[in-house]
């Protein structure tokens, strides 16, 4: 008999990170996260995960409470697996905006899918990799403490160093960047992540001096604000650097009008922004016809998501960058399994699903 969806379940998590995540936009000391279980008739359990984050996709934990137990979660309850496409779409159309419940949601969706064919979720979204290498990011604060940060994850074999920056003015922005790569020498690969923290000119100056200076910035994340698709494409054009856009894309339709701008070289994928997995590869696809690489990250999120995120990037040869720290810097996670690490390097689990299926027997 064809497995339906019979039962949908939320339930909230707070771990302490093992040190302050900061940035020009927010300082996280506790992580809250939501975790969900999509059961089906055969007793699987699919595991999703959402993160909320106000100041970024407007999702908070209520929110997102509300959106899966009160609007989506009800729709999809007797929805046959068979009709993933249904499942989906569903979710998507249930209601406006709201990405990171939908994500939980289509995340846990994909995890019974695997299951179901008992194989890895990244084997069947196309399976280019089973292992991948991350970056570790350095909070905002003082060069002394930017510093220390960055010589301690480089002592611990992490070979690239995403450094945020835009709390400042560009001046000393770049001035820690170059105390920073100093410090760590040139084998050390650099990326800055700005947050929206620029003006479009600021944001050429800093780059272009940082450039002047041979500082060897790999690439710059959301020099601007979100909405500023003209500043995007401004600094685009007006630097030798590769540039990323992150907040600006949550959608394909983002990604298409950011693209015909000239307005990027680069686009970051997260599953808190694109609504889940299959919001995310379409704009993967969109970026690899335009011969734009990728990048997957993740907000503040547990193993789950993560994990999650994981098997996107190590499914798709497009994703050339990897930006999935979060789950290391949680004190501890709230299920087992998944993703494991061994310092950049991420290996994929070789169970079924997500790699959590064996907890949910």
């Amino acid at each position: 008999m064809t497995p339906v969806i019979k039962k949908i379940e939320i339930s909230e998590a707070a771990v302490p990170l093992k040190r302050p995540f900061v940035t020009a936009l927010r300082t996280v000391t506790t992580a809250r996260t939501l975790i969900v279980k999509v059961e089906d008739s055969s007793g699987l359990i699919g595991l999703g995960e959402a993160s909320p984050t106000p100041v970024i996709t407007g999702d908070s934990v209520s929110s997102i409470k509300e959106a899966v137990n009160e609007i989506i979660g009800p729709k999809l309850i007797g929805k046959s697996l068979v009709n993933s496409e249904d499942i989906k779409a569903t979710i998507d159309q249930s209601m406006v905006h709201n990405s990171s419940p939908k994500a939980a949601l289509n995340i846990a969706v994909n995890d019974l899918i695997a299951q179901h064919y008992q194989v890895p979720l990244y084997q069947l979204l196309g399976g280019y990799a089973d292992k991948i290498q991350t970056d570790y990011t350095v909070s905002v604060g003082t060069t002394d403490k930017m510093i220390a940060q960055a010589k301690e994850l480089m002592n611990a074999s992490f070979s690239t160093l995403k450094i945020k920056v835009g709390s400042d003015s560009e001046s000393s922005d770049v001035e820690k960047v170059a105390a920073i790569r100093k410090a760590v020498g040139p084998s050390v690969n650099i990326r800055l992540d700005a947050n929206q923290g620029w003006h479009y000119k600021q944001a050429v100056s800093a780059i272009n001096q940082m450039a002047k200076l041979g500082l060897d910035i790999q690439l710059v994340e959301q020099p601007v604000a979100a909405t500023d698709f003209e500043g995007m494409a401004y600094v685009t054009q007006n630097t030798q650097t590769l540039i990323m856009a992150d907040e600006s894309i949550f959608s394909v339709q983002d990604a298409q009008r950011l693209i015909s701008m000239n307005g990027c070289d680069l686009i970051n994928l997260k599953l808190m922004k694109a609504g889940g997995i299959d919001n995310a590869l379409k704009i993967n696809t969109l970026a690899e016809t335009a011969g734009i690489p990728c990048m997957v990250g993740s907000m503040i999120e547990s193993s789950v998501s993560v994990t999650a995120a994981a098997h996107l990037a190590a499914a798709k040869e497009n994703v050339k960058y990897v930006d999935l720290d979060a789950s290391m810097m949680f004190s501890s996670n709230p299920v087992k399994g998944g993703i494991s690490n061994k310092a950049n390097q991420i290996f994929l689990p070789h169970f079924a699903g997500l790699g959590f299926a064996q907890l949910s027997k």
